[in-house]
């Protein structure tokens, strides 16, 4: 007879970063504006390219915002998990739509380095300067960071932002002092580069999280090791290990425990160090009694 039992272990809510959300949306819309009609006007193909990352990075903003916003509500009949997930699908679209704002200024910024065009310095200064401000102070709202895959791509593509501005205004003043036009497009060629050296890991860590992988930074190799290193475990096999959000990680295993089953507070106790030790806050775990002739039928590794 085979004796189970389902654990479930919850970590404590995220921090609300709703209003640094809303600040940080609020202020890069006003300045992308801004800078989009500046760039137009002074020909400025860098400060285009510049407020089109700005743009990918309020988009990215509002979808992670309403991701978090989502991600709280509670768990219905149809969707058990609740609406966490949504916010693996933010930064999922968040990652895309920086690489296809970014191909389209790429694109002109080869055109341009053959054929220059003037450009205003002076404003491309002006203008570049204010973004390293704006940038770099709604950054610092999400400095604190936590482990939010959303939290944490806010924080370095705004920080790469303020660099990236202040790169723009190194140009505008080579410009002015040489008139070396073609410096422009390539500093928009090097903006976006920027831009996908920093959304790879972004998109691959999403993908990851959107196909069920092992989340970044823990081992299921070690996991294993520390499960069956268990008093009483015989064996174990059914081993998932899944991030349920950009902040939760799910496990689900079974336990063979042929001489008794462990009792609750045992449970509890292993839900507990699953979650101090690897970051595992929604686990659960079934209990198995019988011998190797009565295997559960998920016990081949091929089976899921």
């Amino acid at each position: 007879m085979v004796d189970s039992h389902s654990h479930h272990r919850h970590g404590n809510s995220p921090v609300n970063y709703g209003r640094a959300f809303a600040i940080g949306i609020a202020a890069n819309l006003t300045y992308l504006g801004g800078e989009a009609v500046a760039g137009v006007l002074s020909g400025s193909l860098a400060l285009l390219a510049d407020a089109g990352h700005n743009l990918g990075d309020v988009l990215g903003l509002a979808l992670s915002w309403g991701a978090a916003v989502l991600g709280r509500r509670q768990p219905s009949g149809r969707f058990t998990y609740g609406l966490r997930s949504s916010s693996i699908l933010a930064a999922l679209a968040n990652a895309i739509i920086l690489l296809v704002v970014t191909g389209g200024i790429a694109w002109e910024a080869i055109w341009r380095i053959s054929h220059p065009m003037p450009v205003a310095s002076g404003i491309i200064v002006a203008v570049a300067a204010i973004g390293i401000f704006v940038n770099g102070g709604t950054a610092l709202l999400f400095s604190p960071g936590s482990g939010d895959l959303n939290v944490k791509s806010a924080f370095l593509h705004l920080a790469a932002d303020a660099l990236v501005t202040a790169g723009v205004v190194a140009a505008g003043v080579v410009i002015w002092l040489t008139n070396w036009l073609w410096l422009d497009p390539l500093v928009s060629l090097v903006v976006s580069a920027v831009i996908v050296f920093g959304t790879w890991a972004l998109l691959k860590s999403a993908i990851g999280l959107a196909l069920d992988a092992v989340p970044e930074g823990l081992d299921s190799a070690v996991v294993r090791a520390h499960l069956l290193s268990l008093p009483g475990v015989a064996g174990l096999h059914d081993l998932h290990i899944w991030g349920m959000s950009t902040t939760e990680t799910a496990l689900t295993c079974h336990l063979i425990m042929p001489h008794g089953h462990p009792g609750d507070a045992a449970l509890n106790e292993m839900a507990q160090q699953l979650h101090h030790r690897f970051g595992i806050q929604h686990a659960t775990i079934q209990i198995e009694l019988a011998d190797s002739e009565e295997a559960c039928a998920l016990t081949p590794e091929h089976v899921v």
